[in-house]
């Protein structure tokens, strides 16, 4: 199984970004897993200068499949004192895109303003203590790189879904770029809807970073997604990450398309 900092490491390196074969192990049906395609922008993002501020925000769309050898290319859209915009872009072998990004790097800014609103579920177990979840056969290849720990929360609505998860080999990883290649590791919470599979795809995905330097313990995120509504084929998400000490550190939305 090839770890994505070996992934990266093997990469082309260019000016604009670099390209890189997409190991089978990281594919999610006939197309690369979304946080591992979103990671690809952010490292294309960041080569541009090795002084850009912390990643703040990320507006990714998912246009077209993605696999085999893929070039990740960004260009800088303004570069202000505290903050820049990236505009990144994932393309297949054919050359046709297959994800777009606008990237929001920003430093903190002083501010009186204090408020937060984003508390972990209660009464939860350490990932220790809660279920692992099983690969089941037939799941998508990427979920062999994560560890999960299903959670069961007073609360949960019918389309939920709420676990601790984790990389099975994160040595090598910038942080940021581990965290984003991280955050879409739950299936969308859509799939609780139904007992037989169902084809889903992630369409967009708009994701903020709550503080510059996200950080936990022993490598365990508590990640949670929340289907909001289910109609006409489309479903929209709400998702959360916090670490391990119940601290928020990203909110996010996607939109994903449900087949049948």
């Amino acid at each position: 199984m090839v770890s994505l900092a070996t992934m990266l490491a093997g990469a082309d390196r260019r000016a604009d970004g670099l390209s890189v074969a997409i190991p089978d192990n990281w594919l999610q049906g006939r197309t690369a897993y979304g946080g591992v395609s979103s990671a690809l922008a952010l490292t294309a993002a960041r080569g541009l200068a090795d002084d850009l501020p912390p990643l703040r925000s990320a507006q990714i769309s998912f246009v077209g499949p993605l696999d085999g050898t893929v070039s990740a290319s960004a260009r800088m859209l303004r570069r202000g004192r505290s903050a820049s915009f990236v505009d990144a872009q994932v393309d297949g072998p054919d050359g046709k895109l297959g994800l777009r990004a606008t990237l929001l790097f920003a430093a903190d800014r002083d501010s009186a303003m204090d408020h937060q609103d984003a508390p972990p579920p209660n009464s939860l177990p350490s990932p220790e203590a809660a279920s692992e979840m099983p690969i089941r056969p037939g799941v998508p290849a990427f979920f062999h790189n994560f560890e999960y720990r299903s959670m069961k929360p007073e609360g949960r609505s019918a389309a939920d879904l709420l676990m601790w998860v984790r990389f099975r080999d994160a040595a090598g990883l910038d942080p940021i770029t581990a965290l984003l290649a991280l955050a879409d590791a739950l299936p969308p919470a859509a799939i609780r809807l139904t007992r037989e599979p169902k084809p889903v795809s992630s369409m967009t995905w708009l994701l903020n970073l709550l503080t510059p330097a996200p950080a936990t313990r022993d490598g365990w995120w508590l990640l949670r997604s929340t289907a909001e509504h289910v109609r006409n084929g489309f479903s929209s998400q709400s998702m959360a990450i916090w670490n391990r000490d119940g601290e928020p550190v990203v909110r996010a939305m996607q939109s994903v398309a449900v087949f049948g």
